[in-house]
């Protein structure tokens, strides 16, 4: 397949891209780099430090058989991506290039309105170039969990049943989103949908848990040379990769508020899987198909006393401490997402459990040095 990746230096991309590029496709890697300069904006930076990614590229390209190409643009100039689409006419696209941050999009009303510009816009973009230059290609769209919120009934896969006064019909799914981010999802989601229905367009979004981890496979190749942007602050940080950084400084895990809030997980490697998984199942024209695409659900209280428990063994002096929830969000809920789609179509997960814990904190001990523990403090409040 030829294969582009849009957002393709980012945390997911990045493997992503290398995934398919040993599996012997055509990758093409998108970037416009806006999440470097949103960094910046903080003082920011992952923990690993990284090759720029054109050095990455030639790092990988040197042993492989079908090299990475890179093209620098942004799906907000429309021409750009027209004529991206124009020229290498993909077979799937895989739709990374977003801003991806909750905590980002809360921080001030400039930022909210940059994120749903620049989520919202470049999607809409994207979806004009691929029905002017490549309508039969598979668009595979990174959406999130969070667009449902925390309902107090079963969270089906994108669509839902409905039987109302004596009649029936089939709809997408009530969403409920906690951010202005996870409001941009809802919007991609709905225009999506839209064109599919309008345009014959196919489609699968992905619904995606919180992601967690520092590696896969491909990765571990060359895993100095080749790693992904694994950040642990407030704003790009994911709650495991955290979690992780805190015990490998002797920091205490920080719990936002009881605890027993719930979320959907998902290891990196399995991330890869599942877009591999969808990239060779796509829908037919016309069609919106949506998976959830998580692992594991559990409590963050769950989370820490696992982290804890599997670090002790292998001699961290690891804890926990509960602070102020700078959040609003239900912390006692009821939740039920499914996700049989992605596992019956072949998805073997990858569990959160102490052997995935302790080999992601050995590959990050060696750089606890590079932690800056100001990076655990929350500053972006909710609620202002």
């Amino acid at each position: 397949m030829k294969i582009l990746i849009l957002g393709g230096d980012g945390y997911l991309g990045w493997p992503t891209a290398l995934f398919f590029s040993k599996k012997k496709h055509d990758v093409i890697v998108v970037d416009n780099f806006i999440k470097k300069k949103m960094e910046l904006e903080f003082g920011y930076k992952p923990l690993i430090p990284q090759l720029s990614l054109q050095e990455r590229v030639k790092k990988w390209n040197l042993n492989q058989s079908n090299p990475i190409k890179v093209v620098i643009g942004d799906l907000l100039n429309h021409r750009f991506i027209r004529d991206i689409l124009s020229e290498y006419k993909p077979d799937a696209i895989v739709h990374y290039a977003e801003q991806p941050s909750a905590p980002y999009s809360m921080s001030n009303r400039e930022r909210a309105v940059f994120t749903q510009q620049n989520n919202v816009i470049g999607n809409l973009n994207l979806l004009f170039a691929i029905k002017k230059n490549c309508p039969s290609a598979h668009l595979i769209k990174l959406g999130t969990l969070g667009e449902y919120g925390t309902p107090n009934i079963d969270i089906e896969e994108g669509w839902i049943d409905i039987e109302h006064k004596g009649r029936k019909d089939r709809m997408l799914y009530p969403k409920k989103p906690g951010s202005f981010y996870h409001l941009s999802k809802v919007h991609d989601s709905a225009n999506i949908e839209f064109v599919c229905r309008n345009w014959g367009l196919k489609c699968t979004d992905l619904n995606q848990g919180v992601v967690y981890g520092n590696y896969t496979e491909e990765i571990l190749m060359d895993f100095e040379n080749l790693s992904t942007s694994f950040h642990y602050d407030e704003v790009f940080g994911t709650i495991i990769n955290r979690f992780l950084t805190q015990v490998i400084t002797d920091y205490p895990l920080t719990i936002y508020g009881k605890g027993t809030q719930r979320r959907g997980f998902i290891n990196l490697i399995d991330t890869v899987n599942c877009i591999n998984i969808a990239a060779n199942n796509p829908p037919k024209s016309g069609d919106f198909r949506v998976f959830n695409q998580f692992t594991d659900f559990k409590s963050v209280n769950e989370l820490a006393s696992m982290v804890i428990k599997a670090s002790k063994k292998i001699g961290y002096k690891a804890s926990s401490k509960s602070i102020s929830n700078p959040r609003k969000e239900m912390e006692e809920h009821y939740y039920n997402p499914k996700n049989t789609s992605l596992i019956s179509l072949g998805l073997k997960p990858i569990n959160f459990n102490e052997e995935i814990i302790n080999k992601n904190i050995k590959l990050i001990d060696k750089y606890k040095t590079e932690v800056n523990k100001d990076y655990f403090s929350p500053s972006i409040k909710w609620e202002k």
